[in-house]
């Protein structure tokens, strides 16, 4: 049984360091689990028989298999030069019971999180499950998703709130930092992590305090045929992520857009407090843009 001690999990063969990544969906989480990947010193959980790449540990039935179960995700390979670990399962953000148990095994565990528009976030979502063929997604628009009410249908009720709850950002942090310290939380602003990734994985690193300081400038390329920056493979090539990544869809409504800005004002200005309170001075573009337009 290995033996908790802060985030230092000790095992036979030495010391492995779990943080987590813990995004709400359609905010970079694939991204951010890539460049972290590339990382001499940083390795993933391996997959999951039943969830591929997320464990999905701590918000589900699995967290009654217990500790072992989980630590079997992590097996420390003494010819590898990764000590540090992570996991991201991106319905931990707003799982209810997720901070309470990750407190309860990991007291000291380092907290990532991404946060774009939650007006975006949202309408990419609804996009993600339509094209994954959702049946209530392929026949309901977008708007009538959103403005759904609480007599619809349940399939209809259960996408307009996987849609719009985890955007409730302030809300769902709250609840993290009644467990942990905002020394334990960094938050990454997801605009930046497209438009400027380098820096982004940068800042990561000092925040978690890894070593060796890896230089992304040598491994992540802008790709102008996708419209993002890919992992530098050798010269000239890169490699990007899979096609649904990128990908483009129409533009949102304005009707629609308009609707949630108004939304999420009281969540987006809650937010804006919460991050000046735990000392967190350099607000989001996309955050005061959302705020400017709602009130506009």
């Amino acid at each position: 049984m290995p033996k908790i001690n802060g985030m230092a999990v000790t095992r036979a063969r030495g010391i492995i360091h779990l943080f987590f990544n813990i995004p709400t969906t359609k905010t970079g989480t694939t991204a951010l689990y890539t460049f972290l990947s590339l990382h001499p010193a940083i390795a993933s959980n391996l997959p999951s028989p039943d969830t591929f790449e997320e464990i999905q540990f701590f918000n589900a039935h699995n967290y009654l298999r217990g500790l072992d179960w989980y630590m079997n995700f992590f097996p420390v390979d003494a010819n590898s030069s990764a000590h540090y670990y992570f996991e991201k399962s991106a319905t931990y953000f707003d799982g209810e019971l997720v901070p309470k148990r990750v407190h309860a095994l990991l007291p000291h565990a380092k907290l990532i999180t991404i946060l774009i528009s939650p007006a975006k976030r949202a309408y990419s979502w609804y996009q993600h499950t339509k094209t994954h063929g959702d049946v209530i997604a392929n026949n309901y628009s977008f708007h009538q998703v959103i403005t759904a009410s609480d007599t619809a249908p349940k399939p209809l009720r259960d996408l307009r709130n996987r849609c719009l709850n985890p955007g409730k950002y302030a809300q769902h942090l709250e609840r993290w930092l009644t467990y942990f310290s905002p020394q334990s939380l960094h938050i990454i602003d997801g605009e930046e992590l497209k438009s400027n990734p380098v820096e982004v994985m940068n800042e990561l690193q000092k925040f978690l305090k890894i070593t060796p300081f890896f230089n992304y400038t040598e491994h992540l390329r802008f790709d102008p045929k996708k419209g993002f920056f890919c992992q530098v493979v050798s010269g000239d090539h890169t490699k990007c992520l899979g096609r649904s990544k990128g990908r483009q869809y129409p533009p949102m409504e304005e009707k629609s857009l308009k609707l949630l800005q108004r939304y999420y004002l009281s969540h987006n200005t809650a937010l804006v407090k919460l991050m000046k309170r735990i000392g967190l001075r350099n607000i989001s573009n996309w955050l005061k843009e959302d705020l400017s337009d709602s009130s506009a």
